[in-house]
């Protein structure tokens, strides 16, 4: 019989310290939950690579143990990287809301090896995983079916905020549950884990409602000009708004881009996205109508290079070109990172005559993230004995903790984690007990590239460098070259411009295979020597570091 330990264990795998790929295994005894599996995307020194998952190597390793995967919502850093920690965890259940299941449904059918079937739950409903009782509480951010956990555990009362905000009028009706917070905090709550996203921003955080304002003013005042608007596709209150207002002023919509067409249909098939389907146009029939009748919704709010928008603004969108009389409209604000390929789209955009408003010039858009008066809220009604803040870099959750701090709450009953660390939780202490293995995983189309480091490293080289491919011809039968070697290079350097450094390069190649003796060296000490040889020579005489290739071709 297993010694039953004193405290709760929290394991941070991703979401601390980073924006993106959250992910935290809350753990008793010999019983895991996971909550979230989120994924981030590459920066600008991971080409080629597409997205950005946790490392699951302490799930992997404790699969009999976890009784299932709890997500908060349906945004990719939540859901993304489910696919491949299932494939780690196959049988593990998966509890969502109804949006979030339909959404990692579509998610699974790009993996199809996987048979999956995630399990819909509903706020104030109550599921019994192991010691665990979780409690599904209703919270509101920028996607419907948002949830908040209250976990009750063999030592007291864990809740888990995931993303959220106050929105006392909400597009759904639904606000936040904040009655069964207080209810839940005459329990007593142990332990409080909270979305630190916004904790430097004071104040309280814009209605969604005040953007459909927004929104429709400005319908008003380019009653002549094609409207399009870039938002984020998974932000279905904004688009159900944005729906509203076509009906309302007699405009047909049109969809474009990939994710959009699917989180709109999705969002539509289980009544989370009400719409007459007769505003909705194709966009091969867009010449039917005059541009006062039409408003485009699209995706490329973050500049992303292959998304509608930006190939509009490019002029390689085949159905729509713009013009003087668009006027286009960033529902959205930029993701941290994204602010060059932003400013790029709307430089484009503006230098084919377009009129573009955008977050600092009106109220288009409103964060999905509580500000610091919403947090303080939050801490008031749950008032929690020990806190941990997630859900940021480490300056949101410094903020956070400054401010948990400010209403009281001993220093000593707040810790700020770290990626990979073990904070465990008993009635009475919180303190950091150990690590687990944490990163990244990097995913290269479908698959996740176990080499991934050695990859980057070669394709940032090339990026940087170019490549510089040297052949070397070798006779089988007389051991000797038939001919002097060859360079042939891509993104290394102008061969017109450097003909005299390419020609002293193939003569120091062919001096030292002339010394060569093949009876006694292998293929791969002669590479290796070409190789160490081009390296030095390029770096002294031109101060570049290209890849270099050797080639040994062998003829009878």
């Amino acid at each position: 019989m297993n010694k039953q330990q004193s405290g709760l264990k929290l394991s941070f795998l991703g979401g601390v310290g980073e924006v993106g790929k959250n992910i935290m295994a809350l753990e008793y005894n010999n019983e895991i939950l996971i909550i979230d599996s989120g994924l981030a995307f590459p920066s600008d020194d991971m080409p080629g690579i597409d997205l950005v998952i946790p490392d699951f190597t302490y799930l992997a390793n404790n699969k009999r143990k976890i009784k299932g995967i709890l997500i908060t919502h349906g945004h990719e850093d939540h859901i993304g990287a489910l696919p491949y920690l299932l494939q780690e965890l196959p049988g593990v259940p998966v509890f969502a809301s109804k949006l979030a299941v339909a959404l990692i449904e579509n998610k699974l059918k790009e993996h199809r090896k996987l048979k999956v079937k995630p399990i819909c739950v509903k706020p104030k409903q109550v599921l019994k995983l192991g010691s665990f009782q979780i409690e599904f509480v209703k919270v509101t951010h920028s996607i419907s079916g948002a949830l908040a956990f209250a976990i009750t555990t063999p030592v007291g009362v864990y809740f888990h905020t995931g993303d959220f905000k106050l929105d006392y009028t909400p597009i759904d009706g639904e606000a936040m549950d904040l009655a069964r917070l207080g209810e839940i905090s005459r329990k007593g709550v142990l332990l409080l884990t909270a979305d630190s996203t916004n904790a430097e921003r004071p104040g309280f955080s814009m209605s969604e409602r005040k953007v459909g304002s927004t929104l429709d003013a400005l319908f008003v005042q380019n009653v002549k000009k094609r409207i399009i608007i870039a938002t984020f596709a998974s932000n279905v209150h904004r688009i159900q708004q944005i729906l509203n207002i076509c009906e309302k002023y007699g405009r047909k919509i049109i969809f474009t881009g990939r994710s959009m067409l699917n989180i709109c249909e999705t969002a539509s098939k289980i009544g989370e996205l009400n719409f007459n389907k007769d505003l909705i146009v194709d966009v091969n029939n867009i010449d039917k109508y005059n541009d006062e009748q039409i408003c485009i919704l699209c995706t490329g709010s973050q500049g992303e290079e292959n998304s509608a928008l930006t190939r509009m603004a490019n002029g390689e969108f085949n159905r729509i070109e713009i013009g003087e009389n668009d006027y286009v409209i960033f529902s959205s604000s930029a993701i941290p990172g994204n602010e060059r390929e932003i400013n790029n789209v709307i430089n484009l955009l503006y230098s084919k005559g377009a009129s573009i408003i955008y977050e600092s010039l009106a109220e288009v858009h409103v964060s999905g993230h509580a500000y610091q008066e919403e947090l303080k809220t939050l801490h008031t009604l749950l008032k929690p004995k020990f806190f941990i803040p997630v859900h940021g870099e480490y300056r949101h959750l410094r903020a956070h903790a400054n401010l948990a701090k400010e209403m009281g709450m001993n220093d000593r009953n707040i810790l700020i984690p770290e990626l990979g660390d073990t904070i465990t939780i008993s009635k009475n202490a919180i303190k950091k007990s150990g690590v687990v293995p944490s990163g990244i995983k990097l995913v290269d189309g479908l698959d996740i590239s176990e080499a991934g480091g050695v990859v980057q490293r070669d394709r940032m080289q090339l990026a940087s460098e170019g490549v510089c491919i040297v052949t070397i011809t070798i006779s089988a039968k007389i051991a000797a070259l038939t001919s002097k070697p060859d360079i042939y290079t891509r993104g290394f350097v102008y061969i017109k411009d450097n003909e005299d450094v390419i020609e002293e390069a193939k003569d120091l190649v062919l001096n030292q295979i002339i010394a060569t003796n093949f009876k006694t060296q292998d293929w791969n000490s002669i590479k290796g020597a070409v190789k160490k040889t081009l390296q030095t020579f390029f770096f002294k005489r031109i101060k570049r570091k290209p890849m270099i290739i050797p080639l040994i071709i062998e003829t009878k």
